[in-house]
């Protein structure tokens, strides 16, 4: 009896590893005019998310896939988790780039790199959550050396001899007909063509074509306008989008990744979750305390659905009557008031949270980790809802008054706008230093 029980354990559990560890196959064909990607068989468009945070969130909203960038990201079981959601992943192997200083001409180096990822590609190829492979991001940004190119195809061709199963993908920043034609003829084991862009996505399309490239490809990063894309104030500061103004962008692209149904496999949203990219707010999804915005809503409803509770929305911010743009500078010490257009469409109580924010002086590129710069106590003298009145900071120099409006029900509209503080002149100082009051006495007469 008890060998009969410790068989039929055996065969539970190897029945359930066979489920837990099935290949998942994935191919990418082209039939007739149309490139599609197969999942078992099954034609399989990505609805992705760029990020391994609020999985739950990511099904709830329609998604059927999640994009990570590095090896280090595998070991916290993201795979498992998509999994047990019954999300897919597009597994970032984050290839060394020389503007953070790898260098392709040191053979070692080279090869360490690449046996690192074939033990990693050995490890993972047959988790069923496995879609693609996706083999460097943006390695093209601020760079020289073409050998390069050179690793990718050998970690790709390497990809294809261990796992059959998978294809493979390298993500490019923006799209430049240099680097299109690098890809083509120096990576050939590059079965998907990836792209992060922005404010370009309108262009992608013909630029893909036109550039030689006749195979498949998927808008790997997308969302709000990129920092370097959009106006700037007079005193140098890039304008950042309301959460409002990121939902329409947000809205719009998608109907542009939609329009290529011919050669677009699908995109990932960025980004699901929060970062410090040139500030709190830029590009993620949700704040840093987690709430998501009105974008999300937005992607919801393209995936199919209606949220169940809408965010704030959250249009325009404009700091003593003057918009972003109008560039406003506001003297040291002094009042200013701040106001938001803001609306909740569920008629949920809004709560406002107001601070400013020095400018931060920790800007990298191509989404390199940045410090977040000092919030500046003191400054919100009131507030009132969707109106606060601030005082300058006292030291010079460039600032953002930030804003969050919190429906309660884990959501927020977001704003922030620059300003330009000017030192205090002496006179005034000096003035605000020592002041005088009237005061009536009553003081009886002498007798």
């Amino acid at each position: 009896m008890k060998n009969l029980s410790l068989l039929f354990l055996t065969l539970v559990l190897c029945f359930s590893s066979t489920i837990n560890g099935q290949v998942n196959k994935v191919t990418v064909e082209k039939v007739g005019d149309k490139w599609t990607m197969f999942r078992n068989g099954e034609p399989y468009y990505i609805k992705g998310v760029g990020g391994q945070t609020e999985l739950d969130k990511a099904v709830e909203i329609g998604a059927n896939s999640i994009r990570t960038w590095g090896l280090d990201q595998l070991g916290e079981g993201i795979l498992d988790e998509a999994h047990e959601r019954g999300l897919t992943v597009m597994v970032g192997l984050w290839v060394g780039q020389e503007r953070q200083g790898f260098d392709y001409n040191d053979e070692v180096a080279v090869k360490k790199q690449f046996e690192r990822f074939k033990r990693a590609v050995e490890q993972y190829k047959d988790h069923p959550a496995i879609l693609l492979w996706g083999v460097g991001n943006e390695v093209d940004l601020f760079y020289s050396n073409l050998k390069v190119w050179d690793a990718i195809q050998d970690i790709a061709a390497m990809i294809h001899e261990i796992d059959p199963n998978h294809p493979t993908a390298t993500v490019t920043a923006g799209l430049d007909s240099e680097e299109v034609s690098l890809v083509k003829e120096k990576a050939p084991d590059i079965d998907i063509y990836g792209v992060n862009t922005y404010g370009g996505l309108d262009g992608v399309t013909t630029q893909m074509r036109n550039a030689g490239w006749d195979g498949p490809y998927i808008i790997a990063e997308w969302g709000v306008d990129g920092h370097w894309e959009v106006d700037k104030t007079d005193f140098g500061i890039a304008v950042e989008q309301t959460s409002h103004q990121k939902a329409n962008s947000f809205n719009e692209r998608y109907t542009l990744i939609e329009n290529d149904s011919l050669y677009c496999l699908g995109s990932y949203a960025f980004l699901w979750g929060a970062k410090q990219e040139h500030t709190s707010t830029w590009y993620g999804l949700f704040t840093p305390d987690g709430e998501s915005g009105e974008a999300v809503d937005v992607i919801q409803r393209r995936w199919g659905t209606e949220p169940e509770n809408r965010a704030p929305v959250l249009k325009t911010i404009k700091l003593n009557g003057k918009a972003p743009l109008e560039s406003v500078y506001i003297t040291a010490g002094d009042l200013a008031e701040v106001a938001i257009d803001v609306s909740d469409p569920d008629d949920d109580k809004m709560k406002f949270i107001w601070s400013v924010v020095a400018e931060s002086t920790d800007k990298k590129a191509g989404g390199d980790a940045e410090k977040a710069p000092p919030t500046i106590p003191g400054t919100i003298k009131s507030n009132k809802g969707d109106k606060a009145i601030i005082r300058a900071p006292m030291e010079e120099g460039q600032y953002r008054v930030f804003v969050f409006a919190r429906d309660g029900q884990g959501q927020a509209g977001t704003a922030n706008i620059p300003f330009y503080v000017l030192p205090r002149p002496k006179e005034a100082e000096q003035a605000r230093s020592v002041e005088f009051k009237s005061v009536e006495l009553d003081i009886p007469a002498r007798k």
